[in-house]
């Protein structure tokens, strides 16, 4: 006769102690089901009252047959009668949590029964759980509280801050692993410079450059790749392309660093020599090498050259293009007014297009006025973003249709998409300044201000006019050019006029595109002080001097 049938016939026969024990053998007969229907039968016909054993056995039972729901009643349950602390119960739980993915849910049940102790295992299981479900907030309060850190628990946070991109928190774990006494390693130093490249903190990654050279750190693919990205990203080119040529051995990632860097800085010409000289070393390219090539010749208007390569892809190295290296052919097309034929390839694409490439279209609409296509390119959007109201919204006001360019930012607002605040910073004295279009937090606003008017007026006895027709709001031309005036990479200029000497060099960085106005205003100001000025913004690295750009007005 089965335990079940036994228990309906004989209900209160059952005693305390035989309940578990009846539970045991329905896990040790491997059906964790009966198990759980056991156990319903106990509690519905007989006095048995389930103790902590009781639970470590229905979620063993849970964990075999993948009920991830029961599991989560029952962890409900032991939270409100005091159980869940029991070293039988965890384990089991947690496994099941970490099995069905949910790495949250897995790491607030080891911090709700964690002793803090000297070993550091537990804390960085933790660390990387809260990390990989995004939480940083979480795990920086685990990692506060450990007793004892170990160089996996700095390298998870630091990495951790990387991926959230919190840079600069990023940095500042790492000054902290260097004043704990450990050592770091090749993981903690390419994470920390690649918060540095992100952010453009060009001073300390050439700290961290130094700190490597003192600790005698050996070099790898992995540390040169950093290194030359960071350099390329923070505006020396020149530096990475010196620590490229320094580099031993032939790994592909490197070479694919620095194609990126160079094209990032509008050089396709030693983009395309540095290719060429890669495979003379009988290195293959793959598929991020194409996208580095491609995206050279989006930066500089290397049609010809794009579609070359675009074909080789597939004919030369059977490479199958990916939605990147359709973008980047699209980009070229596009910033050359190839917007027809720009269209046809996105229609025709193999993988389904993203907004990235929907985008970048819509982006080459505004430019050459191109209304009709614009208007068919933001149907294909499945989302809008703020900067896509803001294209087609510059699309209408371009033609004059002023009407139609309010009706869009009335749509902007009714779904409640916020718009990206152009955001402009300085690393100057150790620190990082930043401002937005009109700021004045700034605690130097008056002197920042007094020098940004005095570079206008000079800017205009040079042949500086504003290009008020950027301004797509149907307002006065006098309020068009202060609109203009006020954009967060003048003030950045301004401040960084007013706190460095005659002749030094000006970095700026920008979160968004460069308009326009910004970039001839840049290039007259770099001959009116005699300086070089380099500006990062979100595409590409624009350097001006003497009146010129390097990208040549074309990005």
């Amino acid at each position: 006769m089965s335990y079940t049938n036994c228990l309906k016939k004989h209900p209160y026969r059952i005693f305390f102690r035989y309940g578990n024990s009846i539970l045991r053998a329905s896990l040790e007969k491997g059906s964790p089901q009966k198990l759980l229907m056991d156990y319903s039968t106990l509690l519905h016909f007989t006095a048995f009252c389930p103790d902590y054993r009781t639970y470590a056995f229905l979620l063993r039972a849970c964990a075999k047959c993948s009920d991830l729901y029961a599991a989560m009643e029952i962890h409900c349950h032991l939270t409100k009668v005091g159980l869940l602390s029991k070293q039988h119960i965890t384990p089991p739980l947690f496994k099941l949590y970490i099995s069905h993915g949910y790495m949250l849910e897995a790491c607030e049940l080891l911090w709700s029964m964690l002793e803090w102790n000297t070993d550091p295992f537990h804390g960085n299981l933790m660390l990387m759980g809260f990390l990989k479900s995004g939480r940083l907030d979480k795990a920086y309060q685990i990692f506060k509280r450990m007793p004892v850190k170990d160089l996996i628990s700095w390298n998870s946070m630091i990495a951790g801050a990387v991926r959230s991109s919190h840079l600069k928190e990023a940095m500042n774990i790492f000054s902290r692993l260097v004043s704990s006494g450990l050592v770091p390693d090749c993981f903690s130093f390419s994470s920390v410079l690649s918060a540095c490249a992100r952010a453009g903190a060009r001073r300390y990654g050439v700290w961290v450059h130094h700190l490597m050279t003192e600790l005698g750190v050996e070099m790898n693919h992995i540390l040169s790749s950093a290194l030359v990205d960071m350099y390329a990203k923070c505006g020396r080119i020149d530096v990475a392309t010196e620590i490229f040529n320094k580099v031993k051995g032939n790994h592909i990632s490197v070479w694919n660093t620095m194609i990126s860097g160079l094209a990032s800085h509008g050089l396709g010409s030693d983009v395309v020599i540095l290719f060429h000289k890669m495979k003379s070393e009988e290195l293959v390219p793959d598929g991020v090498t194409f996208v580095a090539l491609l995206t050279a010749c989006s930066r500089c208007g290397m049609v010809e050259e794009a579609r070359h390569y675009f074909r080789s892809m597939t004919t030369e190295y059977s490479i199958t293009p990916e939605v990147e290296h359709y973008g980047a052919l699209v980009d070229t097309l596009s910033r050359a007014g190839l917007l027809d034929e720009a269209y046809e390839l996105v229609m025709s694409m193999n993988v389904k297009p993203d907004v990235v490439i929907w985008r970048a279209l819509l982006s080459a609409c505004r430019r050459y006025r191109h209304t009709k296509l614009g208007e068919a390119t933001i149907e294909h959007m499945a989302c809008h973003g703020s900067g896509d109201y803001t294209l087609l919204s510059n699309i209408y006001s371009s033609a004059n249709r002023w009407n139609d360019s309010e009706e869009v930012w009335k749509q902007r607002k009714q779904k409640k998409v916020r718009k990206t605040k152009g955001l402009s910073w300085v690393e100057l004295g150790g620190s990082t300044h930043e401002f937005k279009a009109g700021d004045r937090s700034h605690p130097d606003t008056e002197d920042i201000y007094v020098v940004l008017h005095g570079l206008c007026r000079r800017a205009k006895v040079e042949g500086y006019a504003p290009l008020t027709e950027l301004v797509t709001k149907d307002v006065s031309e006098e309020e068009r050019e202060e609109n203009l005036t006020f954009h967060s990479e003048k003030l950045a200029v301004a401040y960084s006029v007013l706190k460095t000497g005659p002749g030094t060099e000006i970095m700026v960085s920008k979160n968004l595109q460069v308009c326009s106005d910004c970039h001839e205003w840049m290039k007259i100001i770099s001959k009116v002080l005699c300086r070089v000025i380099i500006l990062r913004d979100r595409v590409r690295f624009h350097r001006f001097e003497s009146g010129w750009c390097s990208c040549k007005d074309y990005w």
